[in-house]
């Protein structure tokens, strides 16, 4: 069964020296310097408004490998003038705590600036991604690659508030059509993601019927990465509505908001 997660399992680097091909460590600076040497990124400073805070339960409906599941979801986001802490836990019945995420890190004049992302799925050992503030750059536990800090990474837990942010200081710019761009580490690697605002829809939940405005986050055309929608409650202090993670094989993963609590 496939990770019953938000984002997909990597595949690790092989320890296997054979000839004709570089040892591990070799391996090792040639991708870090590629990555440093990549052409340089956009740096997007927009005005932002963090949310307050608050815990939100979500209900999980989700398909893979074909198999129907269900359960429940608990994201809690807490922030101070100078720091902040997100946490995600997912549980499915019949088997549990699922899978952990959580990003913290400072605030600073881009917003949200993280330290460090720690992710824990089933029966896996947690994985860490570093925002090295000293020496300007993002290193992961999982892989050898390096990225330069230029100003306004995120990683895959803080992206989502860091949207809200954005939308929150800037809500006549989140019209259908418009698109907003990131750049974005998970637990492997980092690369830039555009989040498109598909619609204005009215969503029925436990809360009631919503207004909310969907982004889509579509991965490019030769990457194996998850399709994103996002749909946020402007009424809500624009708390993710609903979040939906799917796969190019029609497995899914859909978070709706039941409850929130201050």
């Amino acid at each position: 069964m496939k990770p019953f997660a938000v984002i997909l399992c990597g595949i690790g680097l092989g320890m296997i020296s054979m000839p004709g091909v570089a040892a591990p460590a070799a391996q090792a600076a040639s991708v870090a310097s590629n990555a440093e040497a990549a052409p340089p990124r956009a740096v997007h400073k927009r005005s932002f408004k963090l949310a307050p805070n608050a815990v939100l339960q979500y209900a999980i409906r989700a398909r893979q490998r074909g198999i129907p599941l269900s359960g429940e979801g608990i994201l809690s986001w807490q922030v101070s003038e100078k720091t902040y802490l997100v946490s995600n836990e997912i549980r499915a019945n019949f088997f549990g705590k699922i899978q952990e995420s959580s990003s913290q890190g400072q605030i600073d004049e881009f917003g949200l600036s993280p330290l460090q992302f720690t992710e824990k799925r089933f029966r896996k050992e947690a994985t860490q991604t570093r925002f090295e503030r000293d020496s300007h750059r993002i290193s992961f536990s999982e892989s050898a690659q390096t990225y330069p800090l230029l100003g306004g990474e995120q990683d895959r837990t803080s992206i989502i508030w860091q949207l809200i942010a954005q939308a929150r200081s800037n809500p006549g710019k989140f019209v259908v059509g418009s698109n907003w761009t990131f750049f974005v580490a998970g637990r492997r690697d980092a690369d830039t993601w555009t989040l498109k605002v598909a619609a204005s829809e009215v969503l029925n939940s436990r809360l009631g019927e919503q207004p909310s405005i969907h982004l889509i986050r579509l991965p490019p055309p030769d990457s194996q990465d998850q399709q994103l929608d996002i749909w946020l409650a402007p009424n809500l202090d624009w708390y993710p509505l609903r979040l939906r993670f799917a796969d190019n094989d029609g497995d899914f993963v859909e978070q709706t908001l039941e409850k929130i609590e201050k």
